[in-house]
Parts: C-alpha cells; structure tokens; sequence
C-alpha cells in the first residue's frame, strides 16, 4: 500500500508538468505575438501596436509585436507556419504578401497555411509631385509623358510592388513611355523628388503627410475607387478613367495558421471586431492617416485574388514571376 501511494505522489507532478494548462481554461491563456514583417514605424507597423494595445482589453492576455523584417515579408511568414497552430502568433501583413511578394520569391513554404481573420486599414497609395512642379492634374502628367517619351522620370520602392504596378498599368494605358527609378525605401523617395533627381513618385499618404501639408509636395492621383476625407481633393484612379487600379490596393489586417482551431478563429475575430469599434483605437488609429476599414476574412480573400487578377500577368511580362 505505500509503495503505491509513492508512486501515486510521483505520478500526479509528473501529469502537471506534461498538461502546461488546467481543464477548463479557454484561450487565450498566455500572452500572444504579432509578427511583424517590417522594421517599426511603419502603417502596418504601428497599426499592430494599436492593436496590441487594445485587444487585451477583449482577450484577456496581452499581445506583444515582434519586428521579423526580411525577404519582403516572407520571414515573419515563416516563422508563424512552422510554429504551432495554437493562435499564440499572428502575422500582420497585406493583401499583396499573397497576390504578389509570393509569386517574385522561392519560398520554402505554402501562403495558403495562412488565413486572413481582420482588416484594419486601406492604405492610400498614389503618385506624388513637389508642389512647385509644373503638373497640376495626373492629366497633366500624362501628357508631358506622352509628348515627351522617355523624358519623365519617376521614383517606386522596387519593380514588382503594387504601386509600382499600378502606375504601370496607367502609363501604358495612356501610351506613356517613363523612366522608373527603384529606390530602396520611402526615404530616399523622398530626397530624390524634392531633390528634382525625378519628377514624380508612388508615395504612402501616412509617410509623407507633412510635406503635403507643408506644401512641399502634392498627389495627383490616389490608387482607389473613391475619394478619400483627407486629403479630399485629390482624384481617384477610378474617375480618371482607371477601373483595374484599385485591383492594387493595399489593406493591412492580421492573419492566422490555417491549421488553427475554429473556436481561436473565432474567439480572435470576435476580439478584433471589439477592437475596431473601441473609441479610443479608432481615434488613434485614425491618427495614423491611412483610410480605417475593417473587413473580415471573405473581403481579403476577394481583395488577393483581385490582386492576382490585375498584377501577375505584369510580373510574368517583366520576368519577376515565380510562382505556381
């Protein structure tokens, strides 16, 4: 009888350790990561943060951002695939993570074991001037292309991103022949425009908002399907006679391991609707300038597949696709 209640005493710690959580515990219940696939300070960035802000509130853990920049997103990516689908990571990225980065790379891994479960934000992509520069309209622009071929001169942040497909698209839409200028990031785009080292460039609102309310430089034309409140008088792709742009638009949300349980899917949606509709998340989110949209998981899906639609033909006429 003693030995078997040693043996009783030994085998009960020994259960404990092998079942790290007690019956009845529903997730969360430890803190979860957001990784993130950019160095901090960006819109997608420092709209995680706002999240890991506020979401405590409704999950009841805290949430903590994690910066894994590299291979344009593909190594926070991975990170979150070959973890455990236990909803204790999520990726923050865009649609075009999935309708474009993916189809430039070998990538060691399947996009498809990620899901979409919230959107955030649109973000307003457009092509910019220095304020002083003789173009007033996207028109304007268009003709100088067009009677002056190879003459203008524009800045992008690589061959293969959205924004610098989508300026394509308008270009030879308008039989615009350019010269495009890749600069590593949104820095040097913007030296090299109030520099005059080029005369126009695909700029983020949120990354240069202050020289446009400085009026040091000016949009010409934003990548939509509507108007944006700030700044409102800036025409979209749409009505300057572009349908297929807005096909390129960026939207930043969160994604989880497929693989995940329905019950976290669920549970973490819930939470993030919650988040969306705090006051004090959207003013702040609203801070950041980018255009605030919450969206579930069907809207990204559409959103990637009509990114596909417009953007892979482009890249396997520019010889950057990859993909399937």
């Amino acid at each position: 009888m003693f030995k078997k209640t040693c043996l009783f005493i030994l085998w009960v710690p020994f259960f404990l350790i092998l079942t790290p959580y007690s019956y009845g515990q529903k997730y969360p219940t430890k803190p979860i990561e957001i990784i993130n696939p950019y160095t901090p300070g960006g819109p997608l960035d420092l709209m995680s943060r706002l999240v890991a802000e506020t979401a405590p509130k409704y999950l009841g853990q805290p949430l903590v951002v994690v910066n894994k920049p590299g291979a344009g997103g593909s190594v926070a990516a991975a990170d979150v695939i070959s973890s455990p689908p236990d909803g204790y990571k999520l990726f923050a990225t865009t649609n075009f993570f999935f309708a474009m980065t993916t189809k430039t790379q070998k990538i060691p891994f399947d996009p498809g074991s990620l899901t979409p479960l919230a959107n955030f934000l649109e973000m307003k992509d457009g092509t910019c001037v220095r304020a002083d520069s003789p173009w007033k309209t996207f028109n304007d622009l268009l003709n100088y292309g067009k009677k002056n071929p190879g003459k203008l001169r524009w800045a992008h942040a690589g061959r293969g991103t959205a924004a610098h497909i989508a300026v394509l698209v308008m270009f030879r839409k308008a039989g615009v022949e350019a010269i495009d200028v890749p600069y590593k990031g949104v820095a040097d785009k913007i030296a090299a425009l109030l520099g005059g080292h080029v005369d126009a460039s695909t700029m983020t609102y949120s990354t240069v908002k202050d020289h446009v309310r400085d009026q040091k430089m000016r949009f010409l034309i934003f990548n939509s399907d509507h108007r944006y409140g700030d700044p409102p008088d800036v025409p979209c792709a749409v009505e300057l006679g572009f349908p297929e742009v807005p096909g390129l638009i960026a939207y930043g949300g969160l994604f989880i391991h497929k693989d995940a349980s329905e019950e976290i899917k669920r549970t973490l949606m819930g939470a993030l609707k919650k988040t969306y509709e705090d006051p004090d998340f959207r003013r702040r989110l609203s801070d950041l300038s980018e255009e605030m949209r919450y969206e579930g998981p069907e809207f990204i899906r559409q959103a990637i597949k009509k990114g596909e639609e417009v953007a892979v033909p482009i890249l396997k006429e520019l010889g950057l696709y990859v993909g399937k």
